[in-house]
């Protein structure tokens, strides 16, 4: 058994789903838990959304054809916030694959001059332009980051109306932005936004304020929050430090950190394990906290 972490510990399974027979992961894009601790399997081929109890046996699958382009996810109150990267939307399902709501026009993108993505975009624009991800607040509004071809976070209303938006292109300045790559939400609607290729994490309120920024790391893939407010972060390799999970506490300090397999995607589940969704690998590794 492999053991990680300093101020907890946790034993780590790697290539954690028990697939059915024949089957294999696409690039995992990101992962999720639903309130039973039930694990969402968002990947890049069809069926797009894979579904796992907490020890690893497989529920169900949906989504043939539903989602162009799976990347970012989140599960809140048991609705799945996904964005469809090249699709340029951003899609509300219930916990069958049922859709409820669906925020922006599918093969629309704004105009922000950029045809490359995550290159600094020459301008910025409305929704959307290969947005990265969905996250809705405890106000009810919804936050999308908008990021591979535009550098901007919309906040919407409950019914999908745009309320307002924030960013602008740079890699120094508070609120600029280049790859807003995840977004996050909390208790008192801070805003978080990962910015990735500026290895930075800035934080935000509702209306666009800048609040703080966390530095020192690498490019912030993910970034969730557990039930006791701890912030857990996947990074990305960085000046010789390898890809890893890092945990702070609310002022931003490092808690814990290690090095994992490259994660795109990362979810804390009620029981403060972890699990990390795998592009390179194709696949879940998931951490259990002891």
């Amino acid at each position: 058994m492999t053991t990680v972490g300093t101020k907890n510990t946790y034993e780590y399974i790697q290539d954690f789903p028990k697939l059915p027979a024949g089957e294999e992961f696409g690039v995992v894009s990101s992962v999720a838990t639903d309130s039973q601790d039930n694990l969402y399997v968002f990947q890049r081929k069809d069926p797009v959304m894979m579904v796992f109890d907490r020890d690893g046996n497989f529920l169900k699958s949906w989504g043939n054809g539903a989602v162009e382009s799976p990347h970012g996810l989140t599960i809140t109150n048991d609705l799945i916030y996904i964005t469809d990267r090249e699709g340029s939307v951003a899609v509300t399902f219930d916990l069958d694959g049922r859709p409820v709501q669906i925020l922006g026009q599918r093969g629309f993108y704004s105009d922000t001059g950029c045809d490359t993505p995550g290159e600094l975009v020459p301008r910025v624009a409305g929704p959307f332009n290969f947005p990265t991800e969905m996250a809705p607040g405890p106000s009810g509004d919804i936050y999308v980051s908008d990021g591979y071809r535009n550098s901007r976070i919309h906040r919407f209303s409950a019914d999908g109306q745009l309320k307002n938006s924030w960013g602008t292109p740079g890699n120094t300045e508070p609120g600029q932005f280049q790859l807003p790559h995840s977004i996050m939400v909390d208790a008192d609607e801070k805003v978080y936004v990962c910015d990735r290729a500026n290895k930075r994490i800035q934080i935000f309120t509702a209306e666009g304020e800048f609040i703080n920024m966390w530095t020192g790391m690498g490019g912030p893939n993910n970034m969730v929050q557990d039930k006791n407010g701890l912030f857990y972060i996947a990074e990305q390799a960085y000046d010789n430090n390898p890809d890893c999970l890092t945990i702070r506490d609310g002022d931003g300090e490092i808690v814990d950190r290690w090095p994992v397999r490259h994660a795109h995607g990362l979810w804390v589940d009620s029981r403060c394990d972890i699990y990390l969704g795998l592009t390179t690998f194709h696949s879940v590794d998931k951490y259990v906290l002891k």
